[in-house]
């Protein structure tokens, strides 16, 4: 144990040394915005937006409108989102090279790019109330990523360019899209959808990591502390980590592949440009909504216990999310790893088997969860197919009469 304890200190202490200096020569990076940080300089356009969601969150939204070889060709852009996962950032989807990277693909190959960023990340705006030291701005889950995030940003997109939008959500990303897809409102505004590493039910995962962190309620032990952001990148985050990484049945040698699961495909020597930008920040809320997944195998709101869920929801127990209300009508293309210990291929038969239409399914042996987002061959394993389905439902971004009116004058791209 000692030696594994040596090498996850060791890691650790990289890691935060990195942050440190990162941190430090960042000089202000969340004021200049994902554009100019990540994008600009890459010879793609990139327009920073902002996004108020009906709870007062002010997320950032960022549009890379076409590609290198093909602007200004006077066609008419399919637009898609990009939803990032857990303690990530929309920067994940433009971090590899231009050939490599989801978002800089999708726009190369003819589609009018926006990247989402969920509330408490980097590249988000803050709330117009409540400051990041408020308790109060880190008071929510994934639930409300589904109900106010992701409704807020699909309208903004389709406002603006007159389209119904194609969604592609990584993790996180597919539980807030899954759950956010048995709203009419929300299914009105979508062209189809594909899911890398699609989530719903999270009690099969075999990181072990993972689990440990679950089972021994590090969530509620955190929260005795008066923790309401939780932060890879200060002093409570790595305790938590080597807390976790004192179990015996944990090997933190190679601390990705712990949490994720061994990954096949990204280039390892981009790890320290990676740190420069990840891992963002979540609320602990949503580490113990997630917890309450893993213990429990359901895909149901939050747990406030019988006083908090009759306050909530009416009931002494929160409400499961009903994958049967998904339309059948909503076209779905869907990516799993065979390697993947968070989206486990028994939660993810079962996710499937409980919608009512019959996604499109490409499954990876050697992928695990980092692959999907950061691997230097998705193009050809992943991105190629997506783009094929969405080609195929392009008729589909057509706006129905009553959404016609909604929308600002047509424009082309």
């Amino acid at each position: 144990m000692a030696k594994r304890m040596l090498t996850f200190e060791f890691v650790a202490l990289v890691v935060v040394l990195a942050v440190v200096f990162v941190d430090g020569r960042r000089g202000g990076d969340e004021e200049r915005g994902m554009c100019a940080v990540v994008v600009n300089g890459t010879g793609y356009p990139c327009k920073e937006y902002t996004v108020e969601t009906q709870d007062g969150f002010l997320l950032g939204l960022q549009r890379i409108s076409h590609g290198i070889e093909r602007r200004g060709d006077g066609t008419k852009r399919m637009p898609v989102l990009l939803q990032h996962g857990l303690l990530q950032g929309g920067d994940n989807w433009v971090l590899n090279l231009p050939g490599q990277s989801l978002g800089f693909i999708l726009a190369d190959e003819g589609f009018d790019v926006w990247i989402a960023n969920g509330r408490g990340t980097r590249w988000s705006h803050g709330h117009k109330t409540y400051s990041k030291h408020d308790r109060e701005y880190w008071d929510w889950t994934w639930d409300e990523l589904a109900e106010y995030d992701l409704p807020a940003m699909l309208e903004f997109v389709m406002t603006t360019t007159g389209s119904k939008v194609f969604y592609v959500g990584h993790s996180q990303g597919t539980i807030m899209g899954l759950a956010s897809f048995s709203q009419p409102v929300v299914t009105d505004m979508l062209a189809a959808a594909a899911l890398l590493s699609p989530i719903t039910y999270l009690d099969h995962i075999s990181s072990n990591f993972i689990n440990a962190a679950a089972h021994h309620y590090i969530d509620r032990m955190v929260k005795t502390m008066g923790v309401r952001e939780f932060n890879l990148r200060n002093e409570v985050g790595v305790k938590l980590m080597d807390y976790v990484c004192q179990r015996e049945d944990v090997d933190c040698g190679n601390l990705l592949a712990a949490i994720t699961g061994p990954n096949c495909c990204f280039n390892g020597t981009r790890i320290p440009y990676y740190l420069q930008f990840e891992p963002h920040s979540t609320s602990l809320k949503n580490l113990a909504h997630l917890a309450q997944m893993i213990r429990r195998g359901t895909f149901a709101k939050y747990d406030y216990g019988i006083l908090g869920n009759l306050q909530h929801y009416l009931s002494l127990s929160p409400p499961d999310y009903d994958l049967t209300i998904i339309p059948e009508s909503l076209p779905l293309w869907m990516a799993s790893g065979g390697n993947d210990a968070l989206a486990d291929p028994v939660d993810v038969i079962r996710t499937i088997e409980q919608l009512r239409s019959t996604p499109e399914v490409i499954v990876l042996p050697e992928y695990g969860h980092i692959d999907f987002v950061l691997s230097i061959q998705a193009k050809e394993d992943l991105y190629d197919s997506m783009i094929a389905f969405f080609r195929a439902h392009a008729d589909r971004c057509v706006l129905g009469p009553a959404q016609v009116t909604r929308v600002p004058e047509l424009s082309s791209f």
